[in-house]
């Protein structure tokens, strides 16, 4: 590989990391809090920030409607013929109509997509008409909104704070959050030379091979918790540095408690170092493609439900949130900050949630890995049967669908956080700590010995070769 094809390919995972992290889950995280919240105190929720569109417009998308529903209906049409020949000529084995059964099958798919989306847009027209020209997006709108007063909100400063660490603590925070995602695999490796082709399923590939990961270092896992661990000096600083008692506590608490929860991530994790014998993410999500995901061995179920919890806390989410405890420490450590820097802790909490939840997709869920999905295309096949079916793919398919079902588990595993925070409440501060010493400490130290027999035992193996047999 030269070292443009290197410097150019890293930039654009760069640039993926940061639209997938900072650009897109960031946002939808706050708009979809937003809309929980708005739900259960029964209020509107994100539904001021709009575009606005001038009168004009809004009598030119109404008269719009009725063409649009009209082209949909007889498109509908059509694409309804086109199905019913195909399924004629598909039963009748050959086809005597003057029209190619190519013809027909495009025909099918065209109309029908063009129904869909005629459809569609009679009625986003009929949505945007009804508000009377304001476009809302279902209030997708108020994170850039939100942004925007950020940017020009005043940057409040404390007279008697210390002015660099003040200033230091949000970057402290933030950075890290996004920098433990350079060593999490997104895919599988990528041939270059090979995008249109179907590839072996096995075998060495010439040409450039990309990995879909920023950096591909052996002590990834360990890479994340030493870059990780850096977010906790953030809180503890901007506590320090606000003058201000409150901002003190809840700094005070925000590092004991990451501290805290931080071992137990640790040791959840070593099971899972002993099964996989790699610290490399990219491997772990490879032994799981080739034998079965994590989760389903039963010290790593164990493992990551260990896992889920501790992350919960770490990120300082309900029902952990005591270090910004409202009703205790009016904001705790974020009390003093404003504008922008407010918008650094608060988007760097979110990318926590974001980023944990992407590690634990990989460490147990096969992070890119899809069932039946392989590198020459999906092979179904039936258990205890002798029989397959194989549906061949292009490798930069193979890639894309990679990519979607990794965004997907994230996608859930941010969702059960998300329900987790409306259905608890929040602990008080010594049950936080009972948890972790007393509770997942001790369960995940006997986790590890529990894997330990589980392998030298020879369970591991017959497990996973049962598995290995059933699918």
């Amino acid at each position: 590989m030269t070292t443009g094809l290197l410097i150019g390919s890293s930039i654009l995972k760069i640039l993926f990391v940061l639209i997938v992290t900072v650009g897109a889950f960031a946002p939808i995280l706050i708009w979809a809090e937003r809309r929980q919240s708005a739900m259960i105190q029964d209020r509107l929720g994100p539904s001021r920030a709009a575009i606005v569109l001038p009168p004009g417009a809004v009598s030119m998308l109404d008269r719009a409607r009725l063409p649009l529903w009209r082209l949909a209906a007889l498109t509908g049409i059509v694409a309804i013929v086109a199905l019913i020949a195909v399924t004629f000529v598909a039963i009748k084995g050959s086809n005597p109509l003057p029209v190619s059964t190519a013809t027909l099958t495009w025909s099918l798919v065209g109309f029908g997509l063009a129904s869909v989306l005629l459809r569609t847009g009679y009625g986003v027209h009929t949505i945007i008409v009804g508000n009377q020209g304001r476009i809302m997006l279902i209030g997708l709108l108020h994170p850039l909104a939100d942004a925007i007063k950020f940017i020009f909100k005043e940057d409040f400063v404390p007279p008697k704070s210390d002015q660099l660490l003040f200033s230091a603590g949000p970057i402290i925070a933030l950075i890290p959050a996004i920098a433990a995602f350079a060593v999490i695999p997104f895919a599988g490796v990528m041939y270059l030379d090979h995008l249109s082709e179907v590839l072996p399923r096995t075998g060495e590939l010439s040409g450039a091979a990309i990995p879909m990961q920023v950096a591909s270092i052996n002590v990834g896992i360990l890479f994340i918790f030493a870059i990780a661990s850096t977010g906790i000096i953030g809180a503890a600083v901007a506590g320090y540095a606000s003058d201000n008692k409150y901002s003190l506590l809840g700094g005070i608490r925000a590092a004991s408690q990451m501290v805290s929860y931080e071992v137990v991530i640790g040791l959840t994790l070593v099971p899972a170092f002993m099964l996989y014998a790699s610290l490399r993410l990219e491997d772990m999500a490879m032994w799981q493609h080739e034998h079965m995901w994590g989760i389903f061995v039963p010290p790593l179920t164990l493992g990551a439900i260990n896992f889920f919890v501790a992350s919960v806390a770490e990120t300082k989410r309900v029902p952990f949130d005591l270090p910004e405890g409202e009703s205790e420490l009016v904001g705790g450590y974020l009390t003093e900050y404003s504008g922008m820097k407010f918008g650094m802790f608060f988007m760097g909490e979110f990318v926590e949630v974001v980023s944990l939840a992407a590690i634990a997709s990989v460490l147990f869920l096969g992070g890119w890995d899809v069932p039946f999905l392989y590198r020459d295309g999906f092979e179904f096949s039936v258990p205890f049967v002798e029989a397959s079916y194989a549906v061949p793919l292009q490798h930069w398919l193979v890639i894309v669908i990679q990519v979607l079902f990794f965004l997907l588990k994230i996608i859930v595993l941010i969702w059960f956080q998300l329900m987790i925070r409306w259905s608890l409440p929040r602990f008080r501060y010594d049950q936080l700590m009972s948890l972790c010493w007393k509770g997942l400490l001790p369960v995940s130290l006997l986790n590890i010995g529990i894997m330990g027999a589980f392998m030298l035992s020879g369970w591991a193996d017959g497990w996973v070769a049962f598995f290995e047999k059933l699918f």
